[in-house]
Parts: C-alpha cells; structure tokens; sequence
C-alpha cells in the first residue's frame, strides 16, 4: 500500500501514514474514548478498561479516527484538509498525547523552535493505580534523515519487548537487577532494528535516535538510557534523582571536573557519544534499578524539557510548581513550561504515579547493573 497524501509505503492494514500522518481508508466505527483521554495521533488508543488487565496482557484496543477540524469541528480527510471548511489540519505527528490509564500519561511536542516533531513515546499500563507502568521516550536526531519515522517506529517496538513483566531470574536482588537487565537491552535492540528497518539503506545521513525507558513494577524501577534522553524519580517529600547517566560529551565533561551548568551550555552540550540507528557502534544501554519507599513520580522526558531544568531539584521543583495532580495535566505543564522557555527543540514528557505506603525498603540510592553488563556503567568509548 502507499499513502495518498505522500506516496509513501504503507504496512497492510494501517490506518495513518507513519510518514505524514494522513489517514488510510476509512475508519471503523468505534466507542468514544472517555473525554479526558485523547487518542493516539498514529492509531493506538489508550487503555480504558475499568478491569485490571493481567500484568502479562495489556493489548492496545483498535485504532480511532483522526480528530475533527479546529476550525469547524467538521471531518479531516486523509489530505489534512477538512472536508467542510477546507482548513489546513496541524499534524497530530506535531502534538500527540498517550494516557494508557488514569496514573500514566504523556504528551510529545515539536517545540516553538523546530519544524517538525521528531520526538516520540510509547506507553503501557495496568489498570491498577501503580500496579505495572512501562515509559519509552525517543529521540529522533535533527540531522539525520527520516528521524521522525524512525523513532517512533523505534519507541513502538521497544514497549512491545517491555510488555511482559521482568524475569525474576534466580530469585535473588542480583538475579532479577541481571534478568531486568537483559530484557531492557533486548528492548534496545529491537528498536535499534525497527529504526534500521524505516531506514532507507541507500540513505548517506541514516535515521538514529536516544532511548530512554523506564519499567515500574510495584514498589521497584528498572531503566535503560542510550544518548541523553532521561529518567528522573521525583518524590513528594525526598530527594529527587536523576537515574539515568547521558552518553554525551556534556556528561564526560562533567565526569571530568566541569559543572554542570557549564558543560551543558557549552557548543558541545547537545552532542552525544551513543545513539541507535544503522551507524550505532553500541546500542548497548546503560541502567539500574531502585527500589523505591515513599510516593512520588516516575518521568521519563527527551533533552527539550530537561535542558530547562537539568538538575534533578530543578526538575522536582518545576513538577511541583504545575500544583497538578493529574499526570496528563502534569505533563502539558511541563511541555508548556518548555516552550515558554523558547522551545528550542521537541519535546516529551511521560509519567507515572507512585502512591504507596514505605515498604521497608529504606535505601534511597540508585542501584547500577554489573559494569560491562547490559544495563551496566558506561564503559570507555
């Protein structure tokens, strides 16, 4: 199949063009999704049962049809023309948002400053309040060709290794950091071979991406980083923490002596030293896992919101200017503080609520896989 509005290739059977957006066919008639929850731009909805789904099953329900016309309210075409009023419709490729359940949302942003959005998510969760929670965030790189594509087929085929709950391997804390390890890396790689697979092989500039993704399962939190896409624990009362470690050279600078704010408003600030995509020479991530103790938010965001608020006290301290209690408002929030900002780049913010008592688990600090492992500390190069 190819697109009507761009003549691009087009799986069997899709709905929206990953390409430009445009709609293929007609839609079927679907349910309306509850009105404080919008629907995803390129075909997933959210999940809304009122059930709890089983933690080794959280199918995404059937696509819905492209949103209505700004102007009038009347039906876009698969032009992105309205067929009443004749009015230009944005892409939803721009701003999309996802909320897979009421404690877990997301929004992603092109910016004021950038042209198109190349940023990209991909989110899963149980039904149940702080049950399991899934959060990958991509993020296309400007220069290359094709990036918007290819991150968020990219973003797509990581949630889908992450749909299962973590092994618990041999059962011990070191087993099951190990086995969730494995299985982050497995996500990484899978979204490495979808950007290759959108790829044009004949491309001289191939399409590559960061990868951030987060798993919250219960009270503990496993994450994997490639590039400076980031993953921050943002507790009501405690200490926030930045969980994953850049690959970038801001970050080497910074391991070497030079603050923070320095490194990263330097003309080397933005460039990373790992990435996924045809030209990857690691897309091992780094990671860890922390079991956490008291309440608070899981957040998973490209550099276009943290580059305003890089510090994990800074990030704390915006989350909790928004005075919202709802993670979709949440994350408009932060989108919006952004752009306010300047915009710079695009922009994603995803999160999910932690509301429990303390568990007994009473250490607060970050807990890195092996070195040298999937998941481990960054090794030299």
């Amino acid at each position: 199949m190819t697109c009507p509005s761009c003549g691009a290739s087009v799986a069997a059977g899709a709905r929206f063009c990953e390409s430009c957006g445009a709609q293929i066919g007609q839609p079927d008639a679907v349910p309306a999704a509850p009105a404080a929850v919008d629907d995803h731009p390129l075909g997933d909805a959210p999940i809304s049962a009122p059930t709890r789904k089983p933690a080794s099953s959280l199918p995404d329900p059937p696509p819905v049809g492209r949103r209505p016309c700004v102007e009038c309210g009347g039906e876009v075409g698969p032009d992105l023309y309205c067929l009443k009023c004749g009015t230009k419709a944005p892409s939803e490729r721009d701003h999309f948002r996802e909320q897979p359940a009421p404690w877990v949302a997301g929004v992603c942003d092109k910016g004021v400053g950038k042209a198109r959005n190349e940023d990209s998510m991909a989110l899963l969760a149980g039904a149940e309040p702080g049950s399991r929670a899934v959060l990958v965030v991509m993020d296309g790189v400007s220069n290359s060709v094709d990036s918007d594509v290819a991150s968020m087929a990219g973003a797509r085929a990581a949630r889908e290794v992450l749909r299962m709950p973590l092994p618990a391997g041999m059962g011990t804390t070191g087993g099951r950091q190990a086995a969730g390890a494995k299985v982050l890396a497995d996500a990484a790689a899978a979204a490495n071979t979808a950007i290759i697979a959108v790829t044009d092989p004949d491309s001289t500039n191939p399409a590559s991406a960061t990868f951030s993704a987060a798993v919250l399962e219960g009270n503990q939190v496993s994450w994997a980083n490639i590039g400076d896409s980031r993953t921050y624990w943002l507790p009501d009362a405690g200490t926030p923490v930045q969980l994953s470690v850049d690959d970038s050279v801001a970050q080497e600078q910074i391991a070497g002596g030079m603050a923070r704010e320095a490194a990263e408003t330097g003309p080397q600030a933005h460039a990373i030293t790992k990435w996924l995509g045809r030209d990857s020479e690691d897309f091992v991530p780094t990671g860890g896992t922390l079991e956490l103790t008291e309440s608070g938010w899981l957040l998973a965001c490209s550099d276009g919101l943290w580059n305003y608020c890089s510090t994990p006290e800074a990030m704390a301290e915006q989350l909790r200017a928004t005075a919202a209690t709802d993670p979709a408002a949440i994350a408009l929030a932060l989108v919006a503080f952004a752009n306010s900002c300047g915009g710079h780049d695009n922009i994603t913010a995803a999160l999910a609520r932690v509301d429990f008592p303390v568990l007994g688990h009473n250490d607060q600090t970050p807990t890195p896989a092996v070195p040298g492992t999937p998941g481990g500390e960054p090794t030299d190069g």
